[in-house]
């Protein structure tokens, strides 16, 4: 994929809304750019881990932390 963007007197340029979908960026989201000598590259700034949101939503009634997931597959087996 081949995108096109303008650079402002700024500096400042709108990133294509193709790339930004590839990206899974958003307005307010940053950008890395990376130099050498193969070029530049620009991947997204995570801060947080994009999975996080999904922590703790698996099934209820699992402790966790290993001890205790194994504790749990103990009493389910009859152990």
């Amino acid at each position: 994929m081949e995108k096109r963007a303008r650079i402002t007197s700024k500096g400042q340029i709108t990133v294509p809304r193709d790339i930004r979908r590839v990206l899974g960026v958003q307005s307010g989201d940053s950008l890395i750019f990376h130099a050498d000598e193969n070029g530049v590259r620009v991947k997204p700034a995570r801060i947080t881990s994009p999975f996080k949101k999904y922590r703790g939503i698996g099934n209820t009634g699992i402790p966790s932390g290993r001890k205790a997931i194994n504790s749990w597959l103990r009493k389910m087996r009859g152990e």
